[in-house]
């Protein structure tokens, strides 16, 4: 069954994961990001009970 031979595409899987996890990841990690969430007030909504008409 061809499927089940790993030959390939395992070493395609392992090759691309290193590459993600040396060159791409630790690029992606420098960015900031323009809207901190520490930055943002929480605001409370006050939320008002619905009223069925047949209760």
């Amino acid at each position: 069954m061809p499927q089940l031979n790993p030959n390939p595409w395992f070493s395609i899987m392992l090759l691309s994961w290193i590459t993600f996890s040396l060159i791409l990841q630790p690029k992606i990690s420098m960015f900031i990001p323009t809207n901190p969430p520490l930055n943002k007030t929480h605001t409370t909504t006050k939320t008002t009970p619905w009223t069925w008409p047949w209760t």
